[in-house]
């Protein structure tokens, strides 16, 4: 009789184990999607522990809508970058929270080092298709377009929103900087929704920045139009792709837009108006007498570290620039 009893619990509990583990499961609730890279996968409603597959373009964006980013190329164990320029620091503050392990070098993955984060999802972009096949093994790898026609802006933060759920927390950042537009707008001299501006970011040489970047976000909110800059570029203008295009060196001098926004490279550690200034010096000579925008002061120097990822805090950052300038 003891025997039969004893048979009897071992099964009851087994039973209760597996209604537990089935418990857990379903309250693990999934999703079929398609992805940017066409792919159709299953993601969780709510990620829990995601891993990035780039720091600025997809970590950041991430990280502003309230998802804990568990892990990023580029990063030592202890979350500090192991690069000159640390776009999570810049952009959000030196916050503990925020210093995010690493899974290797750009390029170059630790399998075991991502496998020990146990990720629920992985966020990479639409060109990392190659990786997508062994990441998968760990977890439901979603590629986001990055630098493809037409991304611009928060486009990429707001899309991640409405794949992973977070378009009300998107909303609400975007109308709260909105009134941060009005008001920082209102304090500068001149209405810019008459005006031009030509934003370059000085590296070996003069690039002109494009779409993807709350710095571009902003300086468009506030009104100002893009000068048209196509036919100066040293390669073949494609709209869209790449954070930025090289420009001539020798028909730098000879635009004329009516605002100058320059950054220096993200990877310099000098980020002083002095220091880009003697950078464009040594890049285009004489530039400062010869540009309309240097004789009028009609110049903003950027943080390039702070403005150029595509988030609505970088774009706050720039408002803020222009908030300084306006009152010099």
């Amino acid at each position: 009789m003891r025997k039969l009893m004893t048979a009897v619990v071992v099964l009851l509990l087994s039973g209760g184990l597996a209604v537990a583990e089935s418990a857990v499961q379903s309250a693990v609730q999934s999703r079929e999607v398609v992805d940017d890279a066409g792919r159709t996968l299953r993601i969780p409603d709510t990620p829990n522990r995601i891993v990035a597959l780039h720091e600025a373009l997809i970590a950041l964006p991430l990280i502003e809508l309230g998802f804990d980013v568990v892990g990023v190329y580029g990063r030592a164990e202890n979350g500090a970058s192991i690069y000159d320029v640390d776009f999570i620091k810049s952009v959000f503050g030196d916050d503990p929270s925020l210093r995010i392990g690493g899974i290797g070098p750009v390029g170059n993955i630790d399998l075991e080092k991502l496998r020990a984060l146990k990720p629920d999802l992985i966020v990479g972009m639409g060109q990392q298709t190659a990786q997508s096949d062994v990441l998968s093994e760990i977890a439901p790898v979603y590629l986001q377009a990055t630098m493809s026609v037409g991304e611009a802006g928060f486009s990429i933060e707001k899309q991640l929103a409405e794949v992973l759920g977070r378009s009300e927390v998107f909303e609400a950042k975007r109308a709260s900087y909105m009134e941060r537009v009005d008001e920082v707008r209102s304090g500068l001299p001149e209405d810019p929704r008459e005006k031009t501006y030509l934003a370059i970011i000085v590296f070996d040489q003069i690039s002109a920045v494009r779409d993807v970047s709350g710095a571009i976000q902003a300086i468009r909110d506030l009104g100002y139009k893009q000068y048209d800059w196509a036919d100066r570029v040293t390669s073949e203008p494609a709209r869209g792709r790449g954070f930025a295009v090289p420009l001539s060196s020798e028909e730098f001098a000879r635009l004329d837009p009516d605002l100058l926004v320059v950054m220096n490279s993200y990877m310099s550690t000098d980020q002083s108006e002095e220091g880009i200034r003697a950078r464009l010096d040594a890049i285009a000579p004489g530039w400062s007498r010869f540009m309309r925008v240097a004789k009028e002061d009609q110049i903003i120097f950027l943080n390039s570290a702070q403005v150029a990822t595509p988030t609505i805090q970088s774009a706050l950052h720039t408002l803020s620039a222009f908030e300084q300038w306006s009152k010099r």
